[in-house]
């Protein structure tokens, strides 16, 4: 690891810890030359598959751009950054479970269309907006009068 400081190569590991779901390690180091202490957080990189969208071009996972759509969504209620950030975990496990090396977007967010709900009601009508692209008020009407059954549903 390269110190932040002189930039040279040795340095010593002081203390190493888990985070509280054991994804990532935080390390305390000494730079041997320079003698300053800097933290690193190391995380398990997983291949992600590739998305391929609705018009055939294929983009790299970006965990930041599903976040900052949920953020846009979640928007003026009263969700979380931790809570999107565990939603955001729970879709990178079904990626990295859905065992293929390419996975439509349109699969994905269908699965955000699934989960959203127990998230926040609002953040689902305002994501299913733009992820249906509804052409009128109607089709907005049917996919709340959905959500509304869906709840019926649940309370019995």
């Amino acid at each position: 690891m390269k110190c932040p400081y002189c930039g040279h190569l040795d340095n010593k590991v002081i203390d190493s810890r888990l985070n509280k779901d054991s994804t990532i390690t935080r390390r305390r180091r000494s730079c041997l030359v320079c003698n300053q202490r800097f933290t690193t957080y190391e995380r398990l990189e997983v291949m992600m598959p590739m998305l391929v969208k609705k018009d055939g071009r294929r983009e790299a996972w970006d965990r930041q751009k599903m976040v900052l759509g949920l953020e846009k969504a979640c928007e003026k209620r009263p969700v979380s950054r931790d809570r999107i950030d565990q939603f955001v975990d729970e879709i990178e496990h079904r990626l990295q479970d859905f065992g293929t090396k390419e996975v439509s977007s349109q699969v994905i967010g269908e699965w955000v269309m699934e989960e959203l709900p127990q998230l926040d009601e609002v953040a689902y009508v305002r994501f299913a907006s733009v992820y249906r692209q509804f052409k009128d008020v109607n089709e907005f009407m049917d996919e709340l009068k959905t959500l509304l059954e869906s709840r019926a549903n649940d309370d019995y």
